[in-house]
């Protein structure tokens, strides 16, 4: 397992913007006395629905929005991403290459020397790359064909964020593992590393996945008639599944999703864990100032949701 003296750039990575998102967690509610630094900072954290009711913006930082909707944008890159990784792996198992040369230098820059170090089994990274194109293909069909965007906004720095996000998360997958393309697999040898914690893994993916799927279902019916047509764009409050207990079940079932990975690796990923870390905090955030937003416009609200945790917080 990684030893954190041999803590590579990509962890680094995910370890400073969950640090920040912490920060975001505690100090969200930050606002007086501070001036231009509490205008920016909110303005930087808050996107959607938190930006546009319950914070005054002046024109000049409104000229920087960009529309929520481009939200498929990051789902269009993480589908082209991760089919060429999941492409490379398969070339690699099944047919003996190497990674191509640019993936070599990348993992090398970014991962140093722990790329390799580690031992793990061909069969993992086989199964955490088709579930990250899974997950990729079906939140990119939910955004073209069942989300329901409103003239939401999101920040610059958050459009960015989100295009790089999905390509470090792919990378990641590779950085800790065994050499592939010193072997030529068949399915069956594959199939022969098959350990408890790849079924487990599968388990969690799969339930996760479905509950996640489900969450943007509800959502959108509220902006639709029986007949799927689209008939506002107004906010109301949520009812049905994980909906019962938690004000974001989207953002719990992804950490799960998310989980479920380290799972399949059997939890010997260390800079998988993170990636969690990261998705943890940045999910609370968000939870928590979407949690606020429907407790503040709606005063029958259920009290017994929480914002992302059930039962917790």
């Amino acid at each position: 397992m990684l030893s954190v003296s041999e803590l590579s750039v990509i962890g680094v990575v995910w370890l400073v913007f969950a640090a920040i998102f912490l920060f975001c967690v505690i100090f969200h509610n930050v606002w007086s006395g501070l001036g231009i630094f509490a205008l920016l900072f909110q303005d930087f954290m808050r996107y959607g629905k938190s930006k546009q009711y319950f914070f005054q913006r002046p024109a000049w930082l409104q000229r920087l929005d960009l529309p929520k909707r481009w939200f498929t944008h990051f789902y269009m890159v993480s589908v082209i991403w991760n089919a060429v990784l999941l492409g490379i792996t398969c070339r690699s198992l099944f047919l003996r290459y190497p990674y191509p040369m640019w993936l070599q230098r990348v993992l090398n820059l970014l991962c140093g020397n722990v790329l390799h170090l580690t031992s793990g089994d061909e069969l993992s990274i086989l199964l955490v790359q088709i579930m990250l194109c899974v997950q990729a293909v079906r939140r990119l069909t939910e955004c073209l064909f069942i989300s329901v965007f409103s003239s939401g906004v999101i920040h610059p720095v958050q459009y960015c964020w989100g295009l790089v996000y999905y390509v470090l998360v792919g990378l990641t997958v590779h950085c800790e593992g065994p050499v592939l393309g010193t072997k030529v697999y068949a399915i069956r040898d594959l199939f022969a590393q098959g350990k408890w914690y790849h079924a487990a893994g599968i388990t969690l993916f799969l339930w996760a996945t479905l509950h996640h799927h489900r969450s943007h279902v509800i959502l959108a019916s509220l902006r639709k008639n029986k007949m799927g047509e689209v008939i506002h764009f107004k906010h109301s409050i949520p009812y049905g599944d994980w909906f019962e207990v938690v004000s974001c079940p989207h953002y719990l079932a992804e950490l799960l999703i998310y989980l479920a990975i380290s799972v399949t690796f059997e939890g010997r990923h260390l800079t998988w864990w993170f990636v969690i870390l990261y998705v943890f905090f940045s999910h609370a955030m968000m939870a928590i100032l979407c949690h606020e937003f429907y407790v503040k416009k709606f005063n029958n609200y259920p009290k017994i949701r929480k914002a992302f945790i059930p039962f917790i917080f």
